[in-house]
């Protein structure tokens, strides 16, 4: 009788439909670098509008979105807003992303 080969299990469809909408919310290169910057530490949003070459209106869009997707994090400090990573898997997703593009510096 031949042996059963086990089949890998699966990540259940709503879970991969979650983790769809986060990847498809990562895919900007402005939210990429704000990811880049947070794992290296915690940012207003002035700063990283700076990084980014955006109006900070803009930036607080990018991370109100990002947020809303659970990867980032917000305490206040008097008038100004700091940001940081609250899904620790970003670091090995970045890590996928500059290990494939950063050599392909112009």
């Amino acid at each position: 009788m031949a042996a059963k080969t086990k089949k890998p299990r699966l990540t259940p469809l709503p879970q991969l439909e979650e983790a769809a909408e986060c990847l498809r919310i990562l895919a900007h290169p402005h939210r990429l670098r704000i990811i880049q910057m947070l794992l290296r530490g915690r940012y207003a949003v002035g700063e990283l509008a700076e990084a980014c070459s955006i109006p900070s209106h803009m930036a607080s869009e990018h991370l109100r979105l990002m947020q809303r997707c659970g990867l980032l994090t917000s305490e206040k400090e008097g008038r100004k807003a700091f940001y940081e990573i609250a899904e620790p898997h970003l670091a090995n997703i970045m890590q996928c992303v500059e290990a494939r593009f950063d050599n392909k510096r112009p």
